[in-house]
């Protein structure tokens, strides 16, 4: 039942901006973390941000921190993620994911590409 939808990638230069959109739907979320991964082919996902849905608190891999900004419209049942000074780095596939309060992320957007030119 639940269900999450990403949108918003695409081609964008270095040192632009890209805001990425996850679309939940299916359930309450109370307490979840909505976050962000991103995987490169052969490279292992890794986490990017996250983002209580409850309490507001979040979280940011060190690659990301002071570029990317996570958040939240609770009453659109959406997660965002700015990403801003984009490097030739953060390109990858994009996944919203949730994990329910104490678990893992078990719950997987189909994942959205950026692609950041030099």
């Amino acid at each position: 039942q639940v269900q999450l939808v990403e949108s918003g990638g695409g081609l964008v230069q270095a040192g632009g901006s890209l805001r990425l959109s996850c679309a939940a739907a299916g359930r309450t979320f109370n307490n979840w973390l909505l976050g962000w991964f991103r995987q490169t082919p052969g490279k292992e996902r890794e986490f990017v941000s996250a983002i209580n849905w409850s309490t507001g608190s979040t979280y940011y891999a060190d690659s990301v921190k002071g570029r990317f900004t996570i958040s939240r419209d609770n009453a659109k049942n959406t997660v965002y993620l700015q990403m801003n000074s984009l490097k030739s780095e953060d390109t990858a596939v994009y996944y919203c994911a949730g994990a329910v309060p104490n678990g893992g992320y078990n719950y997987w957007g189909q994942g959205t590409q950026v692609t950041v030119s030099s």
